[in-house]
């Protein structure tokens, strides 16, 4: 009886209007994204390498390594950050890396494209998160109440059947119907993606999987509450309206007020004031310095070469011991901040994930590797390269020149220096982050959003318990 009544919801779902209409704007827009993704990420490595061609050229007939005081370095583009965009495109992609000091990330996508930032770029996630939880709504509001309108409830029930395996046969037979033809043109836009020459490796080939996998989870979350709403209804009319305002509250509402909440429940502060006491802070640095460079006296006198050689020393000392004291206490404002950003950012994702389409969220931007992790782990590898381009400038010029000032005499002036062959310079070489570093993650969002399918499953069981068929 489970078979027949699969077969009827797959044949009534299939030969409908509705179904027509709502799967080829489904397809339509997931082979749109597909596509759109694959030349946004062309577009992306010819910037990128324009960007990396740049950055060599501006250091081209420079002479001396010493003039050489920092070195841009760049965001690689991702081809799954093209298909489930994240935060890839809100984080600076370039930064300006010296010997030492603090790094910081510019240039993002939405500054240098800002109508980006008011539209958004269609991709996977905003069609799971938004198109296809609709599509969920639009074929299970009366998956019950409207059986009991049309009469087909009472006579179905005619026939000795558990209501548990009819509930479970409205599930099964709507997920079958509704999410296996959604993967031919998923299906259809990874093929495109390998005739458009997007280098996914095995890794990315998985996770993009999983990432799907979630969205067809994600759409049966919805097909399951649908169902829920509409054995607890009478009319389709009213099992509708309910569900439209679950939907607005899960997707559009709660994700937006849970960022709210927790803004008010941890007090941040900003970067400007961040800014504002470093700068102080520097400021008292400067005029200590002023201080012990008006009391510098060379040991001797006379030797103009010297002189210059024991002040250059001096002032290289100062300048480590004044940026010492400047990265402790730069460190000591960003942890205080990070702590406290951490905090609030774990109880907005606590109270967001009641949500489905929160969790779905993060759990695709966690498995493409864009969520708000992507920040920290590019920043954390522009400073494992800084560390190897000052082992590299030390070695170069005997010194490490990202601050303070640099005097240089020059004896003989007779012939001219050979140009600095700027391609010695170590590359920046980003390893992006691998399935192991970004499931344990995700699991936790799948898990939520497989929990949320099984208790409105049993909601839905329960609801129909009581259900009267008459």
């Amino acid at each position: 009886m489970l078979r027949l009544i699969i077969e009827k919801e797959l044949r009534d779902i299939v030969t409908s209007t509705k179904f027509a209409v709502t799967f080829a704007s489904c397809a339509a827009l997931i082979l749109l994204a597909f596509f759109m993704g694959g030349a946004r990420y062309h577009a992306d490595v010819a910037r990128y390498e324009a960007a990396q061609a740049e950055n060599l050229k501006k250091i081209e007939g420079v002479t001396d390594w010493l003039q050489v005081r920092d070195n841009r370095i760049f965001l690689p583009p991702q081809p799954l950050a093209t298909l489930v965009c994240g935060v890839s495109n809100d984080i600076g992609r370039t930064t300006q890396v010296r010997g030492r000091g603090e790094l910081s990330q510019n240039e993002t996508r939405y500054g240098d494209e800002p109508v980006f930032a008011m539209f958004r770029f269609l991709d996977l996630e905003f069609i799971f998160q938004i198109v296809l939880s609709l599509f969920a709504v639009v074929f299970a509001y009366d998956a019950v109440c409207g059986e009991k309108e049309r009469g087909t409830l009472r006579l179905t029930f005619a026939n000795p059947l558990p209501r548990r395996r009819y509930i479970a046969g409205k599930l099964i037979g709507a997920f079958l119907g509704l999410a296996l033809p959604l993967l031919v043109p998923v299906l259809l836009g990874c093929l495109l993606l390998t005739q458009m020459g997007i280098p996914l490796s095995a890794d990315e080939w998985v996770r993009l999987a999983l990432i799907i996998g979630t969205g067809l989870l994600y759409f049966g979350a919805f097909l399951t509450i649908g169902i829920a709403v509409s054995a607890l209804t009478v009319r389709s009319s009213s099992a509708f309206l309910a569900l439209l305002v679950i939907w607005i509250a899960a997707v559009l509402i709660l994700p937006r007020s849970a960022i709210l909440l927790a803004g008010r429940a941890v007090d941040v502060p900003s970067l400007d004031d961040i800014n504002a006491k470093k700068f102080r802070y520097q400021e008292q640095l400067f005029d200590e310095d002023r201080v012990k460079m008006s009391s510098f006296s060379p040991s001797s006198t006379g030797d103009m070469q010297k002189m210059v050689g024991e002040f250059q020393k001096f002032m290289t000392s100062i300048s480590d011991e004044r940026e010492k004291k400047m990265d402790e206490f730069s460190a000591r404002l960003n942890e205080e901040r990070a702590n406290k950003q951490a905090l609030q950012q774990s109880l907005a994702l606590g109270i967001a994930r009641v949500s489905p389409s929160a969790a779905f969220s993060l759990a695709a931007e966690a498995l493409a590797g864009t969520s708000l992790t992507l920040k920290d782990h590019y920043l954390q590898a522009a400073k494992e390269y800084q560390q190897t381009f000052a082992k590299f400038m030390l070695d170069k010029t005997g010194m490490n020149p990202g601050g303070g000032m640099v005097f240089r005499i020059r004896i003989d002036d007779s012939q001219k220096s050979a140009p600095i062959n700027p391609r010695e310079i170590p590359p920046f070489v980003y390893r992006p982050m691998t399935l192991s570093e970004v499931l344990p993650s995700a699991v936790i969002d799948i898990g939520l959003l497989f929990v949320c399918t099984l208790l409105f499953f049993a909601l839905a069981h329960l609801a129909f318990h009581r259900y009267d068929l008459r």
